[in-house]
């Protein structure tokens, strides 16, 4: 068994708060009256000497104009803003009395940008608005730059965009931090003849050959048994059907300096012909027990030599693993899974 090298984070139970307001925009709900921050906000309109900028300037939200001069930014605090109707940002209000700023509707220009998100940010912070969260999409990645040299912060991304957050109150920042496990899947699926799964990966990694068991890791939104019958199925061929979920390791500063989480499913075999996935295993076979366990790898890890005990006494049943249930939540509302160990009616 190998520790999946990618993965999802996993979120475990929460509660998820409902608001039955309805969004309203910042853009028809607030005006703005000329407020301030500091060095952070000044009041609008702005005036400025038209022949002063150049069209590789933009406006700075702690005053001025960052000139963009063969690549590098600089701040200049001697040229104002130009004057200008400001409009704030498309936004709604979360449930925590933070802002969600509209990433469907930012303004097209790096100018506009800056000018909307100076007005609306002083607009907030006197609404007394705590946590900004800032999705800026793929094609507007010219837009980041700017809500970094703003103060807004990084906090994760995806294919498509970036989200960044800003701290108004003056306080230890209160949100969340970005997701930090991934997760992976192992299968252990054994015949009616006592043989075992088991393939060999083509990645040079410790486990490079070595016959164990086929992991990998699940999808976005996918259910932790469906990724294990997923898993199996891509990498030999074999038709499965999940029984129980039988260990789950839990590890920290894997890769990218995440923390990780196996699972380890029992699958039962439903075919038995095996056709391997040239594109990431070496091979795969049906091994005898005996001989699956005597590989000198299991004998020096003793973590996977016990999960491979575990999941040999749930095969002799002697042992009961997790199954999957299906239920709903009144706190968030879904249908989701919950895995339990039910020996008898509870």
């Amino acid at each position: 068994m190998e520790a999946a090298v990618k993965g999802r984070h996993f979120y475990g139970l929460y509660c998820q708060s409902y608001s039955e307001k309805p969004r309203v925009s910042w853009r028809e709900s607030c005006s703005f009256q000329g407020l301030s921050r500091g060095l952070w906000r000044k009041t609008f309109p702005l005036e400025v000497n038209s022949s002063e900028l150049n069209s590789s300037s933009i406006p700075s939200l702690r005053g001025g104009y960052v000139l963009r001069r063969k690549g590098i930014q600089v701040l200049s605090p001697h040229i104002s803003s130009p004057s200008v109707p400001v409009e704030f940002l498309d936004a709604w209000e979360d449930e925590y009395d933070g802002v969600v700023i509209n990433p469907e509707n930012l303004p097209s220009s790096a100018n506009a940008f800056a000018s909307a998100l100076r007005a609306s940010m002083s607009n907030w912070e006197l609404k007394g608005k705590r946590g900004i969260w800032l999705k800026i999409l793929l094609e507007q990645a010219d837009l980041v730059p700017i809500a970094i040299q703003e103060g807004f912060n990084f906090h994760h991304a995806e294919p498509g965009y970036v989200m960044l957050t800003y701290w108004l109150p003056n306080e230890p920042c209160l949100l969340p931090a970005s997701p930090s496990h991934q997760i992976g899947i192992g299968g252990f699926v054994m015949n009616h003849k006592r043989e075992v799964l088991v393939v060999k990966e083509k990645c040079p990694c410790s486990c490079s050959g070595v016959w164990k068991l086929p992991t990998g890791y699940i999808n976005k939104s996918e259910e932790i048994f469906s990724g294990a019958v997923r898993e199996v199925k891509e990498e030999t061929g074999i038709d499965t059907i999940f029984l129980e979920m039988v260990a789950f390791r839990h590890a920290h500063l894997v890769a990218f300096e995440q923390s990780d989480l196996l699972f380890v499913c029992m699958l039962k075999p439903m075919t038995f012909e095996i056709t391997i996935d040239e594109k990431e295993i070496q091979a795969a076979k049906w091994m005898p027990l005996d001989e699956f366990v005597s590989q000198p790898f299991y004998k020096e890890d003793h973590m996977s030599r016990k999960v491979i005990d575990i999941c040999i006494s749930k095969y002799d049943n002697r042992y009961n693993g997790f199954i999957a249930h299906q239920m709903t939540s009144k706190l968030d509302r879904k249908l989701s899974y919950l895995y339990y160990n039910e020996p008898e009616k509870i």
